[in-house]
């Protein structure tokens, strides 16, 4: 513990000596991710697949476009190519920079020039090692090699949640984990030595493999743990002081409090992306600290010259003009607004049978201003209200829903949550609805055993009834979603998103995308063409009010109470020091700036 206070004060120090080099450094790289190199992917995501007319990349088409658009392929692959190589570039700024910022005849412009000369030791065959070797070390892109462009990608909270159903799956990705770990530790010295020893990607792994036998990549991750905790704790002690003094000044009369609030709200804000500047200067000065040497840097280093320094400030001067006046709508309350709420499957803290009517009369006396349920169409080409594709862990039947005619199903008896109740027709569980007034978000299920007249029928069934009742459609197939709005385009039909690639497009009326990746600039551009975004399924109220703050139009959750409260706390009335302690809570300060 005592060498890694030594280390840590070590480290500190050389922050202090050269700390607007880093920040320059950090800081245009933030900058440099979020609003350039991240906006342009995205557009020449979407531009590719709308050359290819192909509205969106999911599980459900991906066979079709490989087999079938083998230029849009190519397109997409030649992009991840181009994206690998900035990321390395990235990389390579970050780690030269740090061996070049404090010495005395350090130069920006030899830094990138040295940057430039190491893309010369990649090779095409390299590209492939790279791949893996950037999702070997995704655990730490946001601690170590602090970058948006890794911290972005991510695997959908739904995806986790699905492998941690049971025990042999839980167990199975906790070791799958520990070994991505333990592998990424052991080659976490592979992009350093490329950039300090001008090695090959293939022969600076197999370096970094050495250098971290035996106990050594142990006490490497134990000095990058105790690292991230005495910064950590320092951050929190920084946003906490904040906090108390928005406490103490909210006593003040009149306008003064809200002045206040906005000043230390954007200081917090200013402070974080230092401190992240800070935190992450000291944790990779430990990652690389094995192949350079500290004591070797200049006392008096040299200033970025007078034009880097105007432009950096220029930008940097938009940047927090754009957030003080963000932050002045946030703590007047105007700029979040009470999104729709959604009560996932029917049920709300586990109130009943999920997609069941009694559930749904419950669900709906706590005002939720819609209820999701699922549809499955039945052998006799009815309608089931149903969301697995198996009736087995709902009824014991080990059929699914297409095997069996809707009189068979609903004699069935769903079982869960201590609960029981007999299987519902959509014509039950419509009536029950429109009985209570509650208004519906349909999500039609498909599979390749569906009719082809499955959508006409739901149509003339219920297409009318839907649009008296205000009620909306969504559906993870999009093939569905644009043949509906052929069919019935007065209906609201929006399309089910599970992960964010591209910029929102297609004929759907709005999106519901997973939670854990959507972000706030698919928000506005959807919004940007008047389509509403719901976030599914947050469960959580830190994610909730996140949710909100990115200015979702609605939260599908499971938890309806939890929800309200959330959003009675989020932007109903309370202290200027409760919004604060909101934004530290619920907004990731981490990753960069928030475009």
């Amino acid at each position: 513990m005592k060498n890694a206070y030594r280390a840590f004060r070590q480290y500190s120090c050389q922050f202090r000596k050269n700390w607007l080099e880093y920040l320059i450094l950090f800081g245009g790289l933030d900058i440099l991710n979020q609003f350039l190199v991240i906006p342009f992917f995205r557009w020449i995501t979407t531009f590719v697949l709308q050359a290819g007319e192909i509205p969106f990349i999911s599980y459900q088409n991906i066979v079709i476009i490989l087999t079938h658009h083998p230029l849009v392929v190519v397109s997409l692959l030649i992009e991840l190519i181009c994206l690998m190589v900035i990321i390395y570039g990235e990389f390579m700024l970050l780690l030269t920079g740090f061996r070049e910022i404090g010495l005395p005849e350090f130069s920006w412009r030899r830094m990138f020039r040295q940057t430039k000369e190491t893309l010369s030791l990649l090779n095409f065959g390299s590209l492939i090692l790279l791949l893996g070797y950037f999702l070997l070390i995704i655990p730490f892109a946001d601690i170590i090699f602090r970058t948006p462009l890794l911290a972005k990608i991510q695997v959908p909270q739904f995806i986790v949640d699905y492998l941690t159903r049971n025990a042999w799956l839980i167990g199975g990705l906790t070791l799958f984990y520990l070994l991505m770990t333990m592998i990424g530790i052991r080659l976490i010295l592979t992009m350093p030595l490329m950039a300090y020893q001008h090695l090959r990607l293939r022969a600076a792994m197999s370096q970094s493999w050495q250098m971290t036998s035996k106990l050594r990549w142990l006490k490497f991750l134990i000095q990058i743990v105790l690292m991230t905790i005495i910064v950590g704790s320092i951050t929190v002690v920084f946003y906490l002081m904040i906090y108390i003094l928005q406490v103490v000044l909210d006593l003040l009369p009149g306008k003064l409090s809200l002045i206040t609030a906005i000043f230390n709200l954007s200081i917090l804000q200013l402070g974080g992306e230092v401190l992240a500047v800070w935190a992450g200067t000291i944790i990779l000065l430990v990652v690389v600290n094995p192949l350079t040497s500290i004591s070797e840097l200049a006392t008096t280093p040299e200033h970025p010259s007078r034009g880097l320094l105007t432009s950096f400030m220029l930008v940097f001067l938009v940047i927090g003009l754009a957030t003080l006046a963000n932050n002045t709508f946030y703590m007047m309350g105007t700029g979040i607004k009470r999104p729709i709420t959604i009560s996932h499957r029917g049920v709300t803290e586990k109130n009943g049978v999920q997609n069941t009517i009694p559930a749904m009369e419950k669900t709906s006396k706590l005002k939720p201003d819609y209820i999701e349920m699922d549809l499955h169409e039945t052998k006799d080409h009815r309608f089931v209200v149903m969301h697995d594709e198996n009736l087995k862990d709902l009824t014991g039947v080990n059929k699914t829903p297409h095997e069996l005619t809707l009189k068979q199903l609903t004699r069935l008896t769903a079982r869960e949550n201590g609960y029981h109740a007999k299987v519902a027709s959509f014509d039950q569980y419509l009536a029950a609805a429109e009985k209570y007034h509650q208004k519906l978000l349909i999500e039609i299920k498909t599979t390749p055993h569906d009719s082809k007249q499955m959508l006409q029928n739901f149509n003339r069934r219920y297409g009318k009834r839907i649009l008296q009742d205000h009620d909306q459609v969504h559906s993870l197939d999009y093939s569905a979603v644009t043949k509906l709005k052929n069919i019935n385009p007065r209906l609201t039909v929006l399309y089910i998103q599970p992960y964010n690639l591209g910029n929102p497009q297609g004929v759907a009326d709005g999106f519901s995308m997973e939670y854990s990746t959507l972000n706030q600039d698919f928000i506005t551009q959807a919004q940007w063409q008047h389509k509403p975004v719901y976030a599914w399924t947050v469960n959580d109220t830190d994610l909730m009010k996140q949710t909100m703050y990115n200015h979702a139009n609605g939260i599908i959750t499971d938890d309806l109470g939890e929800l309200n409260a959330a959003i009675k706390d989020f932007t109903g009335k309370q202290s200027y020091a409760n919004r604060i302690l909101n934004y530290i809570i619920v907004v990731p300060t981490s990753g960069g700036i928030e475009p």
